[in-house]
């Protein structure tokens, strides 16, 4: 499944890694990214997650209080 992060808008609230920390890390500036084994391209904000995850990612998506992680698939 397709897992996009809107990083521009990201609020550092840390609650995506804190749910699923599978998938979602905290760069160097605070900022959430997608784990360096599920990017796309090496793009921090996009990224090809396992099904078996799809839990997880969407509990993740849906504690984002900015609602900036879209889950497709």
């Amino acid at each position: 499944m397709k897992v996009t992060i809107d990083r521009d808008e990201c609020t550092s609230c840390g609650s995506c890694w804190s749910v699923c920390d599978a998938v979602f890390e905290e760069d160097d500036d605070g900022i959430s990214q997608i784990a360096a084994k599920y990017r796309v391209g090496g793009d921090p904000g996009t990224g090809e997650v396992p099904e078996d995850l799809r839990d997880c990612v969407q509990e993740a998506a849906d504690s984002c209080p900015v609602e900036i992680i879209h889950v497709e698939g």
